[in-house]
């Protein structure tokens, strides 16, 4: 019985150890045309929303670190894809959304939370976003 723990715990740790080396590129590639609004509400975009919605993300240690750096890869393109901050002169998949999602509590998500507590939104922030965007959206 002993010998199977030992088998699987080496080929546990051997997958962790190769997993390490299966190749991701985080980059911040540089802004093509910002999104202009007040300064309260950029201030709060760039609290809560520039990590996975610009090209200014701040990669933290274990966004090198597999197999979580493959969730923080995978949510960061995803986020971007849907809407960029830094490239407001593409057309935006999210943009007409974003002002329902925020004010449904649905944007930053909850898993996203526990390591970034400084993006929980106030009633009011959310408010002060939506009303922003608003007047920002193209």
């Amino acid at each position: 019985m002993r010998s199977w723990r030992a088998r699987i715990l080496i080929a546990v740790l051997v997958a962790a150890v190769a997993a390490q080396f299966v190749p991701l590129h985080p980059d911040n590639p540089p802004a093509t045309a910002a999104l202009v609004a007040p300064v309260p509400v950029q201030s709060v975009l760039q609290r809560a929303c520039f990590d996975c919605h610009s090209n200014e993300t701040v990669w933290p240690w274990y966004s090198y670190v597999a197999p979580v750096s493959w969730l923080v890869y995978r949510d960061t393109m995803d986020g971007r894809r849907r809407l960029n901050f830094s490239e407001w002169n593409n057309p935006q998949r999210g943009a007409g959304e974003i002002t329902e999602i925020i004010q449904e509590g649905e944007m930053p998500p909850m898993i996203y939370l526990p390591m970034h507590p400084s993006a929980l939104l106030t009633s009011a922030e959310k408010q002060q976003l939506v009303n922003g965007l608003m007047n920002s959206l193209p």
